[in-house]
């Protein structure tokens, strides 16, 4: 089922390919942009019409009234409320200790610099919910701009049943501290955020998970709005002994394998044996799977087991692919945490499996892929900050620096520059 690899083979068809699974597509891009300059043009009307073109369904109004967002409660069993109260106070607890506060840099007599931290004032979370809806992504992307001090968080999300959105996702939502609920989804719901319409107010930044034709608009508007990255499909590399159990490894593979066809997953080992069992625990595994089709495709044409002689060259290979998971399932996985370079999170030791991070361990699920995590990180407080310098001088300190800046400026050949000095300095 899953592919075995050379080092030279991987390197070949994952590390050097030139579709890393990141790139949007043309036509995707072409559609989102004339849906985009549609919605900024005529703003409710063209969100109207493309959610009866794209949706079938059209709200009667957009907002997600109180009434519905107390009846959601009643609709969500108690247990699985309970599950999302106790995996908010995990993501609460660990995105806390993110907070960051204003600082000085520099004190004195003549000079002061610093740092202000200013959250950003209105966030927009798109959540979908369409076939599949996701609660984990409303706590993970609204907690951290909550515990920012973000004055107003809104949350787009498609229409499930009727005119109703997921309740779950209701709950979830209050559970997180979201302000606002619209039911709206897909590229109409990324521009109304953006541009802002008659109903729904322009956001200073868009953050959560959508499809490609999400991911699409919100590469197209970003600049008028921040965004948190551009998500490729999803990805997990398991760096494996041989004491490792192919049942768990496989079963990892295949949580990654079930989310798209076009999800990828890795294995590298230094046992031949390992990729064998586990070989025949995915065929085993996925038998008995809801969504055997789609793990099935993802595992046979976007995945690899491979080889190594060493765990060290596991690790030089799992760096340069930078993947979104990255599971260390070896003996004493903690002693092996220094060599992780490049990775969205990591998950150590056989019994942290990446669906716990996922809903419920605390760090957030929301990372960058296709390799980007080589200069990109996880979704934190600090996407939801805007970090202001400021610098003081006296009037000494500026006759002290002069001759400097007015060198570099003269070099630069910037007169203005040299002048807006020269004239404090000289009178």
């Amino acid at each position: 089922m899953i592919r075995e690899y050379t080092q030279e083979e991987f390197a070949e068809n994952f590390l050097r390919s030139k579709n890393k699974g990141g790139a949007l597509n043309e036509e995707v891009l072409k559609t989102a942009k004339e849906v985009l300059e549609d919605i900024r043009l005529n703003g409710d009307a063209a969100v109207k019409k493309y959610v009866a073109k794209f949706d079938d369904e059209v709200p009667d109004t957009w907002e997600v009234s109180a009434e519905e967002r107390k009846q959601a409660w009643q609709e969500v069993s108690q247990e699985v409320i309970e599950a999302l109260k106790k995996a908010a106070e995990n993501i609460r607890s660990f995105h806390a200790k993110q907070l960051q506060n204003s600082r000085i840099m520099q004190m004195g007599e003549d000079i002061v610099s610093g740092q202000l931290f200013r959250p950003v004032e209105r966030v927009g979370i798109y959540v979908p919910g369409g076939t599949a809806c996701y609660p984990s992504s409303v706590l993970m992307n609204a907690i951290p701009a909550v515990l920012a001090g973000v004055e107003e968080v809104i949350m787009v999300t498609p229409v499930r049943e009727g005119t109703k959105i997921a309740p779950i996702l209701s709950v979830a939502a209050d559970i997180a501290g979201v302000n606002t609920i619209y039911k709206v989804g897909g590229i109409q719901a990324v521009g109304a955020l953006a541009y802002g319409t008659e109903t729904i107010p322009a956001v200073d930044k868009i953050v959560g998970p959508g499809n490609a034709y999400v991911a699409a608009a919100k590469s197209l508007v970003y600049g008028t709005v921040g965004i948190d990255m551009i998500a490729g499909p999803s990805e997990v590399a398991v760096i494996a002994d041989e004491n490792a159990n192919p049942v768990y490894i496989a079963a990892d593979l295949i949580a990654q394998a079930e989310h798209d066809k076009s999800a990828r997953t890795f294995l590298f080992t230094t046992s031949r044996k390992l990729i064998e069992e586990t070989k025949a625990e995915l065929e085993k595994q996925c038998t008995v799977l809801p969504r055997r089709e789609i793990a099935e495709a993802s595992i046979q044409t976007q995945s690899a087991a491979v080889l190594v002689e060493n765990i060290d060259q596991a690790f030089e290979l799992s760096n340069r692919l930078a993947p979104e998971h990255l599971e260390i399932q070896v003996q004493n996985p903690l002693q092996q945490l220094s060599k992780v370079k490049n990775a969205g999170s990591v998950f150590l030791g056989e019994n942290t499996p990446e669906a716990i991070g996922d809903y419920y361990g605390g760090p957030n699920h929301v990372l960058p892929t296709s390799g980007t995590a080589r200069f990109s990180s996880g979704l934190s407080v600090d996407d939801f900050y805007k970090k202001i310098t400021y610098l003081y001088y006296s009037e000494k300190a500026l006759q002290e620096a002069a001759p400097q800046v007015i060198a570099i400026a003269n070099e630069e050949r910037l007169a203005g520059h040299l002048r807006a000095v020269e004239k404090r300095v000289k009178g």
